[in-house]
């Protein structure tokens, strides 16, 4: 079939009344079917199972320093599961905190912290007249939450296939010193599934930032989501390339086992310069006496190294890589040469970003809910839920079963003809 760009308005108005009788097919199969968060299925949760028989009553419940675990103290976790972590994030254990399960939690207090107390003895945000952050875009939508929930300006940068556009990054950064962070998801991007350049990780580490608190939010969240054991993207890491480059205190890099073990009782991490460790640790030790020690315990006996994630990430990989293959095959074969949207084939990470036709966004993810199918909101993968072209629609694959997901991709593909053919004839 032809490019939809380039039929006439006959041949649009026959196609048309096709696809509102597939479209009505659809509803009548009164679907219910949920895509809107990226999260593990049910078969990526049983993997983790084995987590919950390392640790019994007559376990020995001390750390490898002695520490009794079922006890107050380790502010900053027990020394294994820093080593642990630490290898994941490719940094030194005296280089990283050690949170409860959550990355999202670190990040919000890390905003919180320079919000109320200010980064390094500059003044809180909270008593600035002006703060912003930089936002890639499009982009994960708790990030842009954050700062909304802090009255913080967010500025869209767009993406690119190698990362921010670095031009206009510098340009905000060097220039204004109200600019006091970026978000990145430089791995496996949500919702893009693109990795950062080795140039786009250098001219970050070497920015001269005007605000003496600024910081690079650093969420490697998809750091050992690989699609494919034999063809993954490779990311520079970007501590040691600030240290290089005379900015050690310059970003805040969290991840987190969230989607690793479970997404509900796993371990997240911060890490960053000692100077911001210590001044981190300072404050978290009015917060909390310490995190869950048991459950980072857990972790370490059950997965030993980061050879032991790597081997657990390709059996995440073995059960979403066809979910994965499911949703791009049929995008390719249901509107491939129509001219009607485009999408990127990620390696690794949790969705898949699909552009429409500009203006089309909303209309397909409300007719795909009106079908029984459940997307993420239009417009949420950018910062006050506006995307100004509406067109970015954010996939999640691994939740549904392999035939939940074929049946809302089938649904998905013809709203997307409709909304595209519909919008061609207004015009």
């Amino acid at each position: 079939m032809k490019a939809y760009t380039e039929m006439t308005k006959e041949e649009l108005n026959a196609l048309h009344g096709q696809l509102l009788k597939e479209y009505e097919g659809h509803k009548a199969a009164n679907l219910s079917l949920d895509m809107s968060r990226g999260k593990p299925g049910l078969d990526q949760l049983n993997l983790s199972m084995g987590l919950m028989d390392v640790l019994n009553s007559d376990s020995v419940l001390k750390s490898e320093e002695g520490i009794d675990c079922r006890n107050y103290g380790e502010l900053t976790g027990i020394g294994e599961a820093k080593r642990l972590l630490g290898e994941m994030m490719e940094v030194e254990p005296d280089e990283i905190i050690i949170y409860g399960n959550s990355s999202l939690n670190v990040m919000f207090d890390t905003v919180a912290r320079s919000y109320i107390h200010g980064v390094m003895g500059n003044t809180p945000w909270c008593k600035l007249d002006s703060v912003k952050f930089l936002c890639p875009v499009p982009g994960y939508d708790r990030h842009f939450a954050i700062t909304q929930a802090f009255g913080i300006e967010m500025i869209n940068i767009p993406m690119s296939e190698i990362g921010p556009d670095m031009d206009m990054v510098e340009q905000y950064v060097n220039s204004d010193p109200a600019v006091k962070g970026i978000w990145c998801v430089p791995k496996y991007s949500n919702p893009q599934g693109i990795t950062y350049s080795d140039e786009t990780v250098r001219r970050f580490a070497n920015l001269k930032p005007a605000a003496p608190d600024f910081r690079i939010y650093w969420d490697n969240a998809y750091c050992v989501h690989h699609l494919y054991e034999d063809d993954q993207d490779y990311l520079l890491e970007i501590l040691a390339e600030c240290k290089k480059a005379g900015n050690p205190d310059m970003v805040y890099k969290f991840s987190s086992t969230s989607k690793i073990s479970f997404p509900g009782s796993g371990i997240a991490a911060i890490a960053a310069s000692k100077a911001n460790i210590k001044e981190i640790a300072q404050l978290l030790s009015v917060q909390t006496i310490g995190h869950d020690k048991l459950n980072q315990l857990r972790h370490v006996r059950y997965f030993k190294n980061l050879d032991g994630i790597k081997k657990h990430m390709m059996l995440h990989a073995q059960l979403i890589r066809p979910k994965f293959k499911t949703v791009t095959d049929t995008l390719e074969r249901e509107l491939g040469g129509l001219g009607i949207g485009s999408w990127y084939n990620p390696k690794g990470g949790y969705f898949v970003s699909f552009d429409s036709l500009d203006g089309c966004a909303k209309k397909i993810v409300r007719l795909a809910a009106e079908a029984g199918v459940k997307m993420t909101d239009a417009g949420a993968t950018y910062p006050y839920g506006k995307d100004p072209r509406d067109s970015n629609i954010r996939i999640a694959p691994t939740y549904p079963s392999p035939e939940e997901l074929q049946a809302a991709m089938n649904v998905f593909v013809t709203c997307v003809k409709l909304a595209s053919v519909e919008k061609l004839l207004a015009e």
